[in-house]
């Protein structure tokens, strides 16, 4: 979250992010709240200096009656002023938590994806000598996922893996996992799936997406729609010490939205859904070294794909595609040979101090022990969906069978899934 001290202080620069976001904000109106809001207290520090002149005279004994009136005066004045200034606070606070984070001077500025900038590729594009199949034909002859039974279990865009299909999923889960934990030397976790308002007011789908996620009314209690926001939510109103960052944690969860602005949108198979599985990385860091230590997620997001011999590629959010929190975000999008384009499968972000200051997570400077806000990184490590529906078509052969990759055989046990 932004402070209102920033904001005034930087105006043209928050402003600025706003529009680049697509964001609506009355700023004019913030800012004479904010003004109304100083000339309360600076009123309100006059009166009670007033009141403790009064206070010495009563004590003195001067005209005790008449002072003692002009207290209750001035008392109740403070009163209202006060009463005035907290309503006025909570406007401005709810006020601020529409406001987005300020992008970085490196993110590229436009509208919308169109101006999202290809950073680079892995890899190439499989070619095949035959006319291949899509992930929605793959899964019916292999009955990989039964998409009838699910729509009838609890509607349309929520899977049912079933047999091998199950097997792959979860495979993939542990591969994921197992790397990021080895290899990149994250700490794991398991986290709450549901989670109270607080927690993804802290990463910012909230308040402004709530219509984007699945609430509890009876519980008040949210479904995550990533590990993201509970994982973040570890150190809510915590200092943590120096020494000890950057802090990694992996977590595996299932996933949870609405898409709500999603329609028209291709809703086919697996390609966007209500449920589904991520691997999500986490860090806390020093402000320093924040942007060092998001190239390091990145690649770790990538080291997955290139274990998998996978065709991707890495491009950088334009300000129109950027997330309301993040300050800088990449994209990894791979490949589909069906589909013919590419499909996201992992965001990675710095949120810099955006998300520290809602959740309120600090450290301790070993330098001179001053308390400073951590910077926020988050990634996806990666989501299973889009990423099954590019390894079913890349595998793919002629006669329908598909072969697994060689980091997954130790998985599933098999090296080719056949049909029945």
């Amino acid at each position: 979250m932004l402070s209102l001290k920033f904001i005034r202080e930087n105006i043209d620069l928050v402003k600025k992010s706003t529009i680049a976001k697509n964001i609506d904000f009355d700023f004019d109106k913030l800012l004479k709240d904010d003004e109304s809001r100083r000339e309360i207290i600076q009123k309100v520090e006059s009166l009670k200096s007033e009141r403790n002149i009064i206070n010495k005279k009563i004590a003195l004994k001067e005209n005790i009656e008449k002072n003692i009136d002009l207290m209750r005066g001035v008392s109740k004045e403070i009163k209202s002023l006060d009463s005035t200034l907290n309503e006025l606070m909570k406007n401005i606070n709810n006020d601020l938590l529409y406001i987005p984070n300020t992008i970085d001077k490196t993110v590229p500025i436009g509208e919308d994806e169109s101006h999202n900038e290809i950073i680079k590729e892995w890899g190439k594009k499989p070619d095949f000598d035959f006319d291949i199949k899509g992930h929605l034909e793959l899964c019916e002859l292999h009955k990989l996922i039964d998409f009838k039974s699910a729509s009838k279990i609890s509607g349309s865009a929520f899977p049912l893996y079933t047999d091998i299909g199950a097997k792959y999923e979860r495979s993939l889960i542990n591969f994921m996992l197992d790397v990021h934990i080895e290899e990149h030397k994250y700490k794991e976790v398991i986290p709450p799936f549901l989670v109270s308002s607080s927690s993804p007011q802290t990463t910012g789908n909230l308040p402004k997406f709530k219509e984007d996620m699945y609430y509890i009314e009876l519980d008040d209690m949210y479904c995550i729609p990533t590990a993201e926001v509970p994982v973040t939510n570890i150190h809510s109103n915590e200092v943590l010490n120096e020494l000890d960052l950057p802090k990694k944690y992996v977590a595996y969860s299932a996933c949870f939205r609405r898409e709500a602005g999603s329609y028209g949108k291709d809703t086919r198979g697996l390609l966007r859904l209500h449920q589904f599985n991520k691997v999500e990385l986490v860090q806390f860091v020093k402000p320093d070294e924040s942007y060092n230590k998001l190239d390091g997620l990145l690649l770790d997001a990538e080291r997955i794909l290139q274990k998998l011999n996978l065709h991707y590629r890495v491009v950088c959010l334009a300000s129109g595609d950027l997330s309301f929190s993040a300050a800088k975000c990449y994209d990894i999008e791979v490949w589909s040979p069906f589909e013919n384009k590419y499909l996201e499968v992992s965001s990675c972000s710095n949120f810099e101090s955006f998300q520290a200051k809602r959740g309120n997570i600090k450290y301790k400077k070993e330098i001179d022990q001053k308390l400073d806000f951590v910077h926020t990184l988050n990634g996806s490590g990666l989501a299973t969906p889009r990423l099954l529906v590019c390894l079913l078509e890349t595998y793919q052969n002629k006669n329908g069978s598909i072969c697994i990759p060689d980091v997954l055989k130790g998985y599933l046990n098999i090296n080719k899934i056949k049909s029945k």
